[in-house]
């Protein structure tokens, strides 16, 4: 940062002053002194239509308003910003309460304690609340509304200074004798600070003061020290909070008055006197540190004694109480900003990391350097395509060493690949550190802390030379052709070196490295013109200067930081404007100012002739000037004078130009002709619809791609247009509203257009499918955009119009690729048969295969079943119902297992009839026909135990099932009738629990010769352990000594059951035989149920298919 005097206002009366307070929202300055002085100023503020914008504007004093009602000196001014309140306080005790009303201050209260006197006045963070200390040790806490909130007297203290935390929880109280106490806002005490600051130091020191700075417009950085704590012998800590124990230490080196944050608290500004000045000098100073301690900046300001400072809102002034003046200083932020170079899709071409802090950075055109306090860093950045045959040559042995080096710079650099990427040797300090740093694409020049300035060259980067300055460098510049160094110092004085290798001749020219005669003050910022080495900018206070081997011209009012000097015009940026609002940035903040000699040309040219303008071009030339000359010379037609001046410049675009308007016989076309060239297009365009040369006017816009204009001039010319051309604007207006994703707008164009490639990827993009398909629709066969729009399908799932589309444009494999890609199996196979595809098969098998390995048997079943394999599914299918079922858990599950098992069976069976009797179409032996159905339904029946009766299964745990529902119902002769049936399926349900569960409902409806005979079978059955048998045993015998297994005379139909032949039909609802000649029978599974228990269900009991 830079700082520097402005303006000074003189106390009427040459009273003394003795505090001061800005308000940073409103703008309002309050200052107090002697004999009950009080004023409130404003400097005024300026609008945006301000000729001269930024710090350069004039600061006059808007309002002045003196307070009356202090009798005694003035000692504590403070605002309250959120309340827009002023409270003030004078030696007799007195505090008044001032408020504004239609632009004046007005007293709202008054309080006197009229025991002591006020030390210290602090507004918390939301301005609620102000917390009062007296000297003789009492607080008060009040409210913005002036009532009072506690107030308490620690006895025996002397109370100097007070401040309150952030979060408002806190109090810190600065003693007389130098301690700092901390408080709740209770007004508990709670702990003593710990002052590191003052070790190793005796006696008691006066505090100079306590500032905390809340927040409110965020911090630099996570965790950064805020409160400040300054003891008038100079010492100084920075704290995070109030019990940080690694605080950071200062010694500013003078008697400290005050102390005071600005308003983002990145710079602490401490206001005090030398120690060792005599009186009758000015030894008042102002220090500026950065919240980590680091020196900023030093402002010497004259008179005998400051006595306050404060800051502006924005931080780009600060005001200073010294004797009777108000001095106000501007400060100049050294902005950090970031340069990402990115392609055009916005990615960042080569980010580097490097592993030290970058503190001095420089750009050339090949190279980046980057340096820290104790080393450098060299990075190649350019490819070396982007270099000359001769550069490629200058840069091969640096190519072979690597991209990126690093030096220390106590190192004396050889250039012979020394530096190789050891970061290492980075790391070690020096006694004295680099402080500023430039570089051209011919040397790099690193000066450090004690004027010593290195000179290496590039791309080897050897030492050459090194030069003595008798300052320290704080900003480095080196001119276009590297001929002159200018070197601002910490004080913002700007010396220039001649780094030129020649002797001292007799006529006094200096040697190389010898300083020029010319110097300057209060410099913040400069810029050397990229086109002459001669030429630069220099920011002086508020004013810019330019220089022409060292002669300035007369000086532009400015405060922008200059950012290109080039072409006699120099760009300026007004960053204190954009950054008060980096959001929304406006263009009027850049600012172009042009150099004399380009002013000069320019009013030469209006006021005197071409003639005279290009006498005085030729004594002073520059193509700039050249070019203005031209430009001159064209708008009146003087082509002669204006291809001389074009040569002159060597823009050949121009010299073309004038060729091709010589060739031209009428005036009004060669003026259309020049307005064009001038970028006047409307006024060209209407010199062209005059000449009724509307194909000109086209043609312009057409350059321009100003396709809305054509497209209107088009359709208003009189009669036919060019229906290629407005083909090609209607396209072209289309891809306008695409680019911008505007795609149903450029529907609208495309469709005009007839660009079908553009409408397709529209649609698309719209997710209008409809349309994409009826464009498919639309396209003849074999159309190139058809592959393209079938992916597009394929994107989004959509087989059917995909696989519609590859068949359209001849590409049958494609159309089977998808249909496999989406699971469309089926699709697949009946493709893959249609055009004679012999892989799918294969194919189909090997994915099976995959799944399988995964164990995703379900997914497998899936695949065959949606490519028509039914009899594989159903095989996989029987195989998982088989592995349920021995899990012996949920037989509901298994049943449903079999069930689906048996239908994919019921599938394949169809399958077959329907191929058979195709075949039967084709043959003529019917014979034969039905001859290889049976051998196919045999293949079957042998591969699978489940291919003869494939609902086996299904009706073993249908009956299971159904024979315990009905003996919880307490049906116990239905269920004993179901369990019966049970005695076929052995093979399927495990026999000792269908013969116990035959034996429960045997018992359960007394039938106790069926029950003896299911025993005896358990009994006999090899697969029971001993101790299960034992436990059946002796189940029987408890059962069978109460009742006899007698045979009781039975109806037919029992002794049909218990034969267990099973000729007579079985209902699948009841599991009771069928006797009637009218039954129902499943469309699906072929199995039956009385007619009148078909009336209570819906669907199947077995296979649940509708009930028709």
């Amino acid at each position: 940062m830079f700082v520097y005097l402005c303006k000074k206002i003189a106390v009427p009366g040459n009273i003394r002053l003795k505090c001061i307070s800005w308000n940073k929202t409103q703008g309002f300055i309050a200052c107090g002194g002697e004999d009950g002085l009080l004023k409130v100023l404003k400097l005024e503020t300026h609008t945006a239509e301000a000729k001269i914008k930024g710090l350069a504007a004039p600061n006059n004093i808007s309002v002045t308003q003196t307070l009356e009602g202090h009798s005694g000196f003035v000692q504590v001014v403070t605002w309250n910003e959120q309340y827009q309140k002023l409270t003030t306080s004078d030696q007799n005790g007195l505090i008044i309460v001032w408020m504004l009303y239609r632009g004046s201050w007005y007293e709202e209260m008054i309080n006197n304690r009229n025991k002591s006197v006020v030390r210290s006045m602090s507004w918390n963070a939301d301005g609620q609340k102000i917390c009062i200390v007296y000297e003789d040790g009492a607080v008060i806490v009040g409210s913005v509304d002036g009532n009072r909130i506690w107030g308490k007297d620690l006895k025996g203290s002397h109370l100097c200074h007070v401040a309150w935390s952030s979060d408002s929880k806190i109090l810190l109280f600065g003693m007389a004798n130098g301690e700092i106490h901390i408080y709740d806002n209770q007004g508990n005490f709670m702990v003593k600070m710990k002052l590191s600051c003052l070790v190793n130091l005796t006696g008691t020191f006066s505090i100079a003061g306590i500032q905390w700075y809340h927040g409110t417009q965020g911090y630099i950085e996570p965790n950064c020290p805020c409160l400040a704590v300054c003891y008038e012998n100079g010492r100084c800590q920075i704290m995070r909070d109030e019990n940080d124990y690694n605080p950071v230490l200062l010694d500013t080196g003078i008697n400290v008055v005050c102390i005071q944050w600005n308003s983002n608290g990145s710079v602490l500004a401490v206001a005090g006197s030398l120690k060792t000045a005599s009186p009758d000098k000015d030894v008042s100073v102002v220090q500026f540190y950065t919240p980590f301690g680091e020196h900023l900046r030093t402002l010497k300001v004259p008179g005998k004694e400051i006595s306050s400072l404060a800051w502006e809102g924005d931080g780009l002034k600060i005001a200073l109480a010294v004797d009777h003046y108000i001095y106000f200083a501007n400060v100049r932020p050294r902005y950090k900003y970031v340069l990402v170079l990115c392609n055009s899709i916005g990615t960042p071409l080569d980010p580097k990391y490097i592993d030290i802090e970058p503190l001095f950075v420089t750009m050339t055109k090949t190279h980046v350097i980057a340096a820290s306090k104790e080393a450098f860093y060299v990075w190649q950045y350019r490819v070396a395509k982007k270099l000359t045959a001769m550069e490629i040559n200058q840069l091969a042995r640096t190519r072979k060493e690597g991209r990126e080096r690093i030096y220390h710079i106590d190192d004396t650099s050889s250039g012979s690949g020394d530096g190789h990427l050891d970061y290492s040797r980075a790391f070690e300090g020096t006694r004295d550190p680099i402080c500023a740093i430039t570089a051209s694409d011919k040397i790099l020049l690193v000066g450090r802390e004690s004027g010593i300035i290195q000179r290496y060259s590039l791309p080897s980067v050897a030492v050459v030379q090194s030069y003595t300055l008798d300052c320290r460098a704080y900003q480095l510049s080196l001119n276009c052709n590297s001929s002159r160094l200018a070197v601002t110092d910490l004080s913002g004085v700007l010396t220039f070196l001649d780094l030129e290798p020649r002797a001292a001749d007799s006529a006094g020219q200096p040697g190389a490295g010898a300083q020029l005669k010319l110097e300057r003050k209060d410099v913040w910022d400069m810029k050397w013109a990229r086109d002459n080495p001669d030429l630069f900018a220099v920011m002086e206070k508020t004013r810019m200067y330019v220089f022409r081997n060292l002669d300035p011209e007369e000086p532009i009012q400015a405060s922008g930081y200059i950012c290109n000097f080039e072409d006699l015009e120099i760009k300026s940026v007004l960053l204190d404007e954009i950054l008060k609002n980096p959001e929304h940035p406006n263009k009027d903040y850049i600012i172009n100012f042009e150099i004399r000699s380009l002013r000069d040309s320019r009013a030469l040219i209006e006021k005197v002739g071409i003639e005279e303008s290009s006498q005085f071009i030729e004594d002073n030339p520059h193509p700039r000037l050249w070019r203005l000359l031209a430009e001159a010379a064209l708008q009146k037609l003087d082509l002669q004078t204006a291809e001389q001046a074009f040569v002159r410049c060597k823009d050949y675009q121009g010299i073309k130009f004038v060729k091709r308007l010589g060739n031209l016989q009428s005036e009004s076309m060669k003026q259309a002709e020049v307005a064009a060239y001038f970028s006047r297009f409307e006024e060209a365009e209407r010199m062209y619809l005059d000449m009724d040369r509307r194909d000109l006017a086209i043609g312009l816009r057409i350059k321009l791609g100003d396709w809305f204009r054509v497209l209107q001039l088009l359709k208003t010319g009189s009669g036919g247009s060019d229906d290629a051309l407005l083909e090609q604007a209607h396209n072209a207006i289309g891809d306008y509203f695409a680019d911008r994703q505007k795609w149903l707008n450029a529907v609208q164009y495309y469709v005009q257009g007839q660009n079908q490639e553009r409408l397709a990827e529209c649609y698309y993009m719209l997710e209008d499918y409809q349309g994409l398909e009826n464009l498919t629709n639309s396209l003849p066969e074999n159309h190139k955009l058809l592959p393209d729009i079938a992916y597009m399908f394929v994107r989004v799932g959509m087989c059917e119009q995909a696989v519609s589309a590859f068949l359209k444009c001849n590409r049958p494999k494609d159309a089977v690729d998808t249909c496999v890609h989406l699971n469309q199996w089926n699709k697949a196979v009946e493709l893959a048969k249609n055009h004679n595809m012999k892989e799918i098969g294969s194919l189909l098998a090997r994915y099976a295969s995959h799944l399988l390995e995964k164990n995703k048997i379900l997914d497998a079943i899936e695949l065959y079943r949606k490519a028509n394999y039914f009899f594989e599914a159903a095989k996989l299918m029987f195989k998982i119902a088989d592995e349920e079922s021995k899990k012996r858990t949920k037989p509901l599950r298994v049943k449903k297992l079999y069930v689906l098992a048996a239908l994919l069976m019921e599938q394949c069976h169809e399958q077959m009839q329907n191929a058979q009797r195709g075949k039967v179409k084709e043959k003529s032996s019917e014979s034969a026909s039905a001859l290889a159905g049976l051998l196919e339904e045999d293949v079957l029946s042998s591969t699978n135990r489940f291919a003869d009766n494939a609902w086996r299964g299904a009706e073993a745990y249908h009956f299971f099932i159904l024979a315990q529902k009905q003996l919880y119902k307490g049906s116990v002769d239905a269920a004993l009738k179901t369990a019966l049936h049970l005695r076929d399926y052995e093979d399927i349900i495990p026999a000792v629990e269908i013969y116990s569960l035959l034996a429960l409902c045997a018992c359960a409806n007394r039938a106790f010769d069926t029950c003896s005979k299911a025993f005896v079978k358990l009994e006999s059955l090899e697969t029971l352990k001993p101790e299960q048998r034992q436990q059946y045993e002796d189940l029987a015998l408890e059962i069978f000594t109460r009742y006899r297994p007698k045979y009781n005379k039975k109806p037919e139909l029992d002794d049909v059951l218990e034969s267990g032949d099973g000729k007579l039909p079985v209902c699948v609802a009841t599991g009771a035989p069928i006797l009637e000649y009218r039954f129902w029978m499943c469309s699906v599974c072929k199995h039956c149920m009385k007619a009148k228990e078909a009336g209570h269900y819906n669907a199947c009991p077995l296979c649940h298919s509708t009930v028709s």
